[in-house]
């Protein structure tokens, strides 16, 4: 991917508030956990700060200016503690090495944590699936992530993909913008659970040729950056259920 565009805060706010209120809209919450971060633009002499969600909100209240600015440590620049340590791991991780993934999506679904904890990688079943062939990584269970080290596997293991799947765990995306990361995550999330609903079946499955599998991919791929097009019709849809995320 190349390099995210560069939004002012208050819009950052108002994407990821937004975000987390879709995440929530579609089933893809897990109550207060897991988490979505932005990177705000850098300022010079400053190291780059993330927003976040603070710990102990649900995703269908959460509002722009209830997100929290974190540094490079951890710590709330309001001076507050309410960030999930784990959260903090896993997005400062990315965020740290990644220019292009401005923003860092993190879910614990059903779909997401059956297929995670399956031998093998995502089957090539569907149209959605074959968007992330040769796009997805892998990182092996390390336990809750609160051991600052495990950044540097988390670094190594997405390398320049934009979707990874935490095994035993979720699922992971990035994005140059927050309906990029969204647009993924979303459909990532469709591929678990149309795999899942093909193994239910018990039916011999049609997997395509490999270069067929390709073909498509490339298809997908020539058709960046993703989300622009949904974007937009997604705020309107928060704003006709309610426009407090806005807030």
């Amino acid at each position: 991917m190349d390099n995210a565009p560069i939004f002012e805060e208050a819009t950052l706010r108002v994407d990821l508030a937004a975000a987390y209120r879709l995440l929530a809209h579609y089933g893809l919450d897990d109550m207060i956990y897991t988490h979505t971060s932005v990177r705000l633009p850098s300022e010079p002499g400053k190291p780059h700060r993330f927003l976040i969600n603070p710990y102990g909100m649900q995703f269908d209240e959460i509002r722009a200016s209830d997100l929290v600015v974190v540094d490079p440590d951890g710590y709330s620049v309001a001076g507050t503690d309410n960030v999930n340590p784990a959260g903090f791991t896993i997005h400062s991780a990315i965020h740290m090495t990644r220019e292009d993934a401005m923003c860092v999506m993190h879910t614990h679904t059903l779909a997401g944590m059956a297929v995670s904890a399956l031998k093998g990688e995502l089957l090539m079943l569907n149209q959605m699936s074959m968007e992330f062939y040769g796009r997805l990584a892998y990182h092996d269970y390390e336990g809750i992530a609160l051991d600052l080290s495990e950044r540097e596997r988390l670094q190594r293991d997405l390398g320049t993909k934009p979707a990874m799947i935490l095994k035993n765990h979720g699922l992971l995306t990035v994005g140059r913008t927050v309906a990029e990361a969204f647009y993924y995550m979303y459909y990532l999330e469709m591929a678990c659970r149309i795999q899942l609903e093909t193994q239910k079946t018990g039916a011999e499955m049609d997997i395509p040729p490999e270069e067929v599998i390709a073909h498509a991919a490339g298809q997908f791929e020539s058709t960046a950056p993703k989300g622009t097009r949904m974007w937009p019709s997604l705020l309107r849809k928060l704003d006709r259920i309610d426009m407090s995320y806005r807030d």
